[in-house]
């Protein structure tokens, strides 16, 4: 792995920071969520961010109304960051029995990474399971666990089963759903994680191959505390890149004292 010069250089200024994973990555990933940036924004993003995101959701179905979406895709491209389309695209084409038609738009974007999803509608899993294999035979795949709906409620095993069998089926990593809110999935109404939840998957699936979606600080700042600083975290907003960078780093209050030395914690 290639560690990014900003890093080395940070390592060479202050002592103690943790060792943190460079691109090309398998774990300490960043996925950000673009849920609609113009062409400049994203430019913008890049010129500050490029270094510390793997990953660009166009969120849901963005793709669709975005203007100069070429354009922004090679932008992402250009900077070494892998731009896909949001797994509620996948479910819209798929409830109107339009699989090969999504295939023809992927290539028309020359998009590699698909996201799959059931989080808008219900699909049987075993169907899932069905595309998740088909597209990974022409590209990567990752999927993604777990409803949008409130009233949609599995259990810790059914999680566990659910990303085990994905895995297998040949996603890459899988996506703990949680929406853009941080409100639902692994998580409680009011944001809190889903201690139940999240440890039986911990114990039961790599934790290289999941990335939690985590777009709250104080989220992003429990898995870097339990899971240490190359967790995977997803739906980041872009304005958010560096700042969560900063936690990775105990470069932040939340995780200030996360990776000192014991000599130091004590002053």
């Amino acid at each position: 792995m290639i560690f990014t010069e900003t890093y080395s250089i940070m390592k060479s200024i202050l002592p103690f920071l943790p060792e943190r994973t460079g691109k090309p990555r398998n774990s300490g990933l960043t996925m950000v969520m673009d849920k609609g940036l113009s062409v400049r924004e994203a430019e913008d993003f890049m010129s500050v961010g490029s270094e510390y995101t793997d990953f660009v959701k166009l969120g849901f179905g963005t793709s669709l109304i975005t203007p100069a979406l070429k354009e922004k895709i090679r932008i992402y491209k250009n900077a070494g960051v892998v731009p896909y389309f949001g797994g509620t695209l996948f479910e819209a084409f798929i409830i109107r029995d339009m699989f090969s038609e999504f295939v023809k738009y992927l290539d028309e974007y020359e998009i590699d990474l698909v996201e799959v999803s059931d989080g808008s509608f219900e699909i049987e899993h075993s169907r899932k399971l069905d595309f998740i294999n088909r597209l990974a035979r022409r590209g990567s795949v990752i999927s993604e666990v777990g409803s949008k709906k409130k009233e949609v409620v599995y259990t810790p095993e059914e999680w566990v089963a659910m990303m085990r069998s994905e895995l297998d089926a040949g996603s890459k990593k899988v996506i703990a759903e949680a929406r853009e809110s941080g409100t639902t999935g692994i998580y409680n109404e009011d944001g809190s994680v889903n201690s139940k939840i999240i440890n039986a998957i911990s114990e039961n699936v790599k934790l290289e191959n999941v990335i939690w979606e985590a777009p709250m600080k104080s989220q992003q700042a429990w898995f870097i505390k339990h899971f240490g600083t190359n967790v995977n975290l997803g739906n980041i907003p872009p304005n958010e890149i560096i700042p969560l960078e900063s936690l990775r780093l105990g470069l932040r209050g939340d995780t200030f004292f996360q990776f000192l030395p014991d000599k130091l914690k004590g002053k």
